[in-house]
């Protein structure tokens, strides 16, 4: 998702701008709704605004694809403070990356908070609500945000890519060979990501349960398990 300088067309890449803007105007809001509860949800905002800078400044690259791969954070990050928020904190990452670390460009800076930032955010966050709906586990609905949420951010920035080199003309054929490009180094990453987001859920649900509840992820602690004899009764 860090589209480099100048990989897209001075037009398309302003157009990017639009949605992006909106999404971190509607992202600070929030943030300022969030920071008014408290020194703990202060704390969380830090601490996973730091997580996702961190994790998604391991590129592997993709030559094909001429970009990069790696795990995003976001979709984890949506989960534990809602996707505007999220969308938000992943806009300052990525424009740190880009002044400090030439990781990612200013003008593409729009169209890569789309990619990781909406994309990745709504899509995470949405896998887990659905999810949960279903009544899988913690770890479950976690694994499916992380794996989802990550393929998302790289289909999206496969169709900034193709609108960009190649325009609407066979865009389907277009996307299809710049998404499966992405594939084999992002296949794993997701998973690694899917591992991440539902292993860091479960660990603080069993460990710090009041986080997660004040967080509004769990509405209360997980259930311990009841010990059984081996004869099968409750002991």
């Amino acid at each position: 998702m860090h589209l480099a300088e100048g990989v897209l067309p001075a037009g398309q890449a302003a157009v990017w701008f639009v949605p992006a803007a909106v999404a971190v105007g509607v992202g600070v809001r929030g943030l300022r709704t969030q920071t008014k509860e408290g020194r703990q949800r202060k704390i969380m905002i830090g601490m996973v605004g730091a997580l996702v800078f961190a994790i998604s400044l391991m590129p592997i690259p993709v030559p094909v694809a001429g970009s990069v791969s790696h795990p995003c954070g976001t979709p984890l990050a949506a989960i534990l403070l809602g996707p505007w928020v999220s969308t938000l904190v992943a806009a300052i990452s990525l424009l740190f990356q880009a002044l400090f670390f030439a990781h990612g460009g200013l003008s593409t800076w729009g169209a890569n908070i789309v990619s990781e930032g909406i994309a990745g955010s709504f899509v995470g966050v949405g896998a887990f609500l659905l999810s949960r709906r279903m009544g899988f586990s913690l770890f479950v609905c976690g694994f499916l945000a992380g794996f989802l949420g990550d393929l998302a951010v790289y289909a999206v920035t496969a169709l900034e890519l193709s609108l960009g080199l190649f325009g609407v003309q066979q865009i389907g054929r277009e996307w299809l060979i710049l998404f499966g490009s992405f594939l084999p180094v992002q296949g794993p990453i997701a998973l690694g990501e899917a591992l991440l987001t539902g292993g860091v859920l479960t660990y603080v649900a069993k460990v710090r349960p009041d986080i997660l509840i004040h967080l509004r992820v769990i509405k209360h602690p997980p259930e311990p398990v009841t010990p059984v004899t081996p004869e099968g009764a409750s002991a």
